[in-house]
């Protein structure tokens, strides 16, 4: 399944999805929210309002089953009308607090809104090949979907039943997933990169066998052969979608996961070396110093340092 190479890709990006709270309001309303340093989503169960992102001009209407996620760090505003003055996030929302709070005593509108975080390393790989808007349209093909998730969510919050906190987050998860397969399916030509390569059938079988045993030692032919194409074919039409060529990407992928091995692990540099296919220590160092700048150790010990408290 292409969702297998999808899933290393979030768990190497270590996304997590929280929810952080709702409002119901009524009215004349518009609230301010400043600008994060994660993805922040935010699904609209009922009512309708505007999105006002800064720095762009043109307003987006929001309707009822409607689901945005913003990976751009800027501040925005949901708001009821154009015209209303909105109040700033910080003076109604808790924080550290989950819960869905009230603005003018009306109820017309529910909004349930969350972010997700990535890890600071690697979640520019995740990060930093989505749009600064995704819009999920409630007549998507993915509305029922997210529509259910939506509804547990709030039942979730409303119920206040026994471990709602951690059913929660899962939620948020299937839904922050369900928000990028829709992008998946519905954007046009995307830029080159590994969610390009993804959304391409015809090279998935590639990508799979690659991310499935990246240890092994792969010949170009052995991949076009599975992708049912010639080797010149195949080199081609991967390079155009992901923006490298088949064995670069290989290259690439070992050395994400040697920076999180390295990161979160105490493996001695010879024995990974070993598990992602190199014969020799002395070969991964220089593989990996030519496409990270640093040795391992050297990046070992500078990652250990700024995670160590001061």
């Amino acid at each position: 399944m292409i969702s297998d190479v999808f899933s290393d890709i979030l768990k190497l990006a270590n996304a997590q999805s929280v929810v952080s709270g709702g409002f119901t309001a009524g009215g004349l309303w518009a609230i301010r929210f400043p600008a994060f340093d994660k993805l922040k989503f935010s699904a609209l169960i009922r009512g309708n309002c505007w999105l006002l992102i800064d720095g762009v001009q043109e307003p987006v209407p929001v309707e009822a089953g409607d689901v945005i996620l913003l990976s751009v760090q800027r501040s925005f505003v949901l708001a009821s009308d154009l015209a209303a003055i909105p109040i700033e996030a910080a003076s109604v929302f808790s924080p550290h607090v989950s819960k869905v709070v009230n603005l003018g005593g009306g109820e017309e509108c529910l909004q349930i809104g969350g972010f997700v975080r990535l890890d600071p390393a690697s979640g520019g790989l995740l990060a930093d090949v989505l749009p600064p808007l995704i819009h999920v349209r409630a007549a998507s093909p993915h509305a029922t979907a997210l529509r259910w998730l939506l509804d547990q969510l709030v039942y979730e919050h409303a119920a206040e039943l026994l471990g709602a906190s951690l059913a929660s987050a899962q939620l948020a998860q299937l839904i922050f997933i369900q928000i990028l397969r829709a992008h998946l399916e519905a954007s046009g030509e995307l830029a080159a990169g590994w969610l390009r390569a993804l959304a391409d059938g015809r090279i998935a079988p590639a990508l799979r066998l690659m991310h499935g045993d990246p240890s092994r030692s792969w010949h170009l032919e052995e991949l076009a052969k599975a992708t049912a194409m010639s080797r010149t074919t195949f080199v081609v039409r991967f390079k155009t979608a992901a923006g490298v060529p088949p064995l670069t990407y290989l290259l690439n992928w070992r050395m994400r996961l040697a920076e999180r091995a390295l990161r979160t692990e105490n493996i001695p540099v010879s024995a990974l070396a070993l598990s992602l296919g190199y014969t020799s220590e002395s070969a991964f160092s220089n593989a990996f110093k030519r496409t990270i700048g640093m040795a391992p150790k050297r990046y070992r010990d500078a990652a250990r340092l700024s995670s160590s408290p001061r």
